[in-house]
């Protein structure tokens, strides 16, 4: 066949602009725009993305008996100034028997003896947030595990046998415990939320929102286990990495208050949307935090925070302990924890309503 001749012929030159200046009359300025509009500002960026940690000297330590039975009315604006500055006060005299605390721990201590591979079924999830804490790959599980680890722990009776077949001696026995644990710590944190609620209705004389705190799962407890601190070089990196963690979580429960028993602590941490604090918590006590609940139902007043106790101690691991409460009733209101009066105006509509009921069954019973 022929060869079929190709055309390299190049495409036509592209039109050569004129010489003529161009119409715009600021050109000055738009040349000084264009050479300055790419460059990057130079930008000032902070040095850590954590705030600055403040210290203080002692949240407000206050005795329960006196604040819950005696109805102390300076110790209840002790308790509602502090949740409404940092979210945070100290419990004493509260009834718990250490001997049950330290009990508990003891017990705790052995669910994180359980091997990582006979942890899958227990393992925390968004359908059943409870169990073992959950890893995403195997660095962060190392460099979580060195520094602390997290059991979420719960009433729910599926998640009791699961356990009970991965420790069927240990975990009903520390079951047994948490449960009576449990239950004093609820008594203490109810008594504690009727104060604070019945008091910010006082001081906004009854006008606050009622709403809907979003779905309960109950009141939960998270066991921490605090390994010991044999490199303190990397103790500073391992706590950021602990409250990136933890802020990310906060939201995983709904709850109205948070009960820390964590007695041995070398200090307690307090963080918020816009502080860090520092402080030496008093031996023995309870710490009690502000949850969202709270805070959504005195309209902001109330702080809510999330806390967590620091332990440096080079000998042993320690357990800590944070409770999680909220009332049985999901639509908390303070109509609940108010003192329920009856007006005298309701009294006269009564007696009218009555007084007319009277003569109307009188006339009916008469033409009978």
């Amino acid at each position: 066949m022929p060869e079929i001749p190709v055309d390299f012929r190049a495409p036509p030159p592209s039109p050569v602009a004129s010489g003529r200046r161009s119409s715009f009359t600021n050109e000055d300025i738009l040349t000084e725009f264009l050479e300055t509009s790419p460059r990057v500002p130079d930008l000032v960026l902070p040095d850590n993305i954590f705030p600055k940690q403040r210290h203080l000297e002692s949240p407000p330590v206050v005795d329960f008996v006196s604040l819950c039975f005696h109805h102390d009315d300076a110790l209840r604006d002790v308790v509602s100034r502090s949740m409404a500055t940092i979210g945070c006060f100290q419990i004493i005299n509260h009834g718990i028997p250490p001997q049950l605390i330290t009990s508990v721990a003891q017990s705790a201590a052995g669910i994180f003896c359980v091997p990582l591979g006979n942890r899958a079924a227990v393992t925390r999830s968004p359908e059943k947030p409870w169990g073992f804490e959950e890893y995403h790959s195997e660095e962060e599980e190392e460099e979580a595990n060195e520094f602390s680890e997290e059991f979420v722990w719960c009433e729910d009776h599926e998640f009791k046998l699961k356990m009970e077949g991965i420790l069927p001696r240990g975990y009903q026995n520390f079951s047994e415990k948490m449960e009576s644990l449990k239950t004093r710590v609820e008594t203490v944190a109810e008594k504690i939320l009727a104060v604070m609620l019945k008091n910010v209705a006082r001081k906004f004389e009854g006008d606050v929102n009622v709403v809907r705190c979003g779905h309960e799962v109950g009141s939960v407890c998270c066991i921490s286990k605090h390994c010991r601190d044999d490199r303190s070089g990397r103790w500073g990196s391992s706590l950021k990495y602990d409250v990136i963690r933890m802020l990310i979580r906060g939201a995983d429960y709904y709850h109205s208050l948070c009960v820390h028993v964590c007695d041995g602590c070398s200090e307690f941490h307090v963080y918020s949307k816009k502080s860090w604090l520092s402080f030496y918590p008093e031996q023995g006590a309870l710490i009690i935090t502000g949850g969202d609940q709270t805070q959504i139902l005195s309209g902001g007043y109330y702080k809510h925070v999330i806390g967590r106790p620091i332990f440096q101690c080079e000998k042993e691991d320690n357990i800590s302990m944070t409770f999680l409460y909220s009332p049985p009733n999901s639509e908390n209101n303070f109509e609940t924890y108010e003192e329920r009066t009856i007006t005298l105006g309701q009294q006269v509509i009564m007696a009218i309503v009555l007084t007319l009921m009277y003569h109307v069954l009188i006339y009916g019973y008469q033409n009978i």
